[in-house]
């Protein structure tokens, strides 16, 4: 037995998961807010138009594609004294932080009244912001190399349940103390309170910080040698079929979650228009259901298996996304619904998180059983440039539309497109994808 093979059979103490995990907390607050708020911040705060905020926001999901890829791949290829990983989150952590700080702060750095400057800074600090993402390539990459596959659905939940706490914390973030930014920087743009500049810096110093914690305290994975060139893997990637299928489904899928994300928020405040107390309450309900849900699916895998748990979360999706029409009808009281929409979104898509930092694990190391090489990085890295385009495609298409129907039109139709997507996942999933290996069974044995 290798000194890899001895690690991953060697039971993870619950502060192993606790440390490997904690850095998705800062992810999630600064992605949560940058993928959720921007839209309403630019657009109703600012006043710079919907389409060109999608516009640039597509444009910095091609370069996380670029990113995630090559540290995915560079972190595999070199060995060094902190290992293949730390060294790239050591350089690119700050400049994650930095950048989610100059977006959300651009009136305290320029004229935000001048909305080429301010699409110029989006687009740049967005662009950064986004390559800067790329460490979660090498630093997820870990799952393979520190835990076996009975694990891996435990490490997953863990890191789901940090992400989870983090989405909380900004949905409640962005629900009360942005809601507010909002609406003093539509009568005065030049106002920056004094409670959002702490809380925008507190959350980059703490993405910063976790994943410096972990590049300290976190065990450096051993040497192990990687024969093959950069060339020789892609070709290996490429003919590994259900590899690039999984990244096809992803990627459809995708489309549409990349709309989910920024358009719900702008539902909400657009559409049904609650107050601070009913964002609030808001809030809570999603996040307390998303943790409930998050639990249930991973029970759902260990019951069903993943691929029967994935095709019963496309379908659910199916299902409740297409309530968003119901924006169309005049109501007194949307709380009600609201809360009832948010479980449902929740219910169909907080599962499906579950799902990369267990796919791309057992994909690696199926081919590590037919190869005999580790290349996690790679796998991980390789899986982003499909999945950003996709996710880029989604948003170029929200931008279209929106140009072409208006903001209002688009904060109502988004449901039944992205059902539509999900719905096409679904089938794709049910007939080309492979997601439960059959050695497996004889691990678990």
């Amino acid at each position: 037995m290798t000194e890899f093979e001895d690690i991953r059979d060697t039971e993870s103490s619950k502060k192993k998961y606790l440390i490997f995990a904690s850095p998705r907390f800062g992810v999630n607050i600064t992605a949560t807010i940058v993928d959720f708020a921007l839209l309403t911040l630019y657009s109703i705060g600012f006043n710079l138009p919907a389409w060109q905020v999608l516009l640039a926001t597509a444009i910095g999901k091609l370069s996380i594609a670029a990113s995630q890829f090559l540290l995915g791949w560079i972190s595999d290829a070199k060995y060094t004294r902190w290992g293949r990983r730390k060294p790239y989150i050591l350089v690119f952590s700050p400049l994650f932080g930095i950048s989610f700080i100059f977006l959300l702060l651009p009136n305290l750095f320029i004229d935000s009244s001048d909305l080429i400057s301010l699409f110029i800074w989006f687009l740049i600090w967005n662009i950064a912001y986004q390559v800067s993402y790329g460490v979660t390539s090498p630093y997820e990459s870990w799952v393979a190399e520190q835990f076996n596959l009975s694990e891996r659905p435990t490490v997953s939940q863990y890191m789901n349940i940090f992400n989870y706490i983090g989405v909380g914390i900004a949905t409640v973030f962005t629900f009360t103390l942005l809601k507010s930014f909002k609406d003093q920087i539509e009568s005065n743009p030049d106002i920056v309170p004094t409670e959002f500049l702490i809380t925008i810096l507190s959350f980059g110093a703490i993405l910063i910080i976790l994943f410096y914690l972990i590049v300290f305290f976190f065990p450096t994975e051993p040497h192990y040698e990687i024969k093959s060139s950069l060339m020789e893997n892609l070709k290996e990637i490429v003919k590994n079929k259900n590899y690039i299928m999984v990244n096809l489904m992803q990627g459809i899928a995708s489309i549409g979650i990349a709309i989910v994300a920024p358009t719900i928020l702008a539902f909400i405040e657009a559409i049904l228009d609650f107050d601070t107390t009913e964002y609030i309450i808001g809030a809570a309900v999603l996040v307390l259901s998303i943790l409930i849900f998050l639990y249930i699916w991973k029970k759902q895998i260990e019951k069903r298996g993943k691929k029967k748990t994935l095709l019963i979360i496309f379908l659910c999706a199916a299902v409740i996304l297409p309530f968003s029409l119901v924006g169309l009808i005049p109501m007194q009281n949307t709380l009600i619904y609201g809360i009832l929409f948010l479980i449902g979104i929740a219910l169909s898509l907080g599962g499906w998180y579950l799902f990369p930092y267990i796919m791309y694990a057992d994909l690696a190391e199926d081919s590590e059983k037919k190869t005999g090489e580790l290349k996690a990085g790679i796998y991980k890295g390789f899986s982003s440039i499909l999945l950003n385009i996709f996710q880029a495609l989604g948003l170029g298409l929200s931008a279209g539309i929106t140009y072409l129907i208006g903001d209002d039109l688009f904060y109502v139709w988004w449901g039944p497109l992205v059902a539509l997507i999900l719905l096409f996942s679904y089938f794709f999933t049910k007939k080309y994808i492979t997601l439960d290996f059959e050695w497996e069974e004889k691990q678990r044995k």
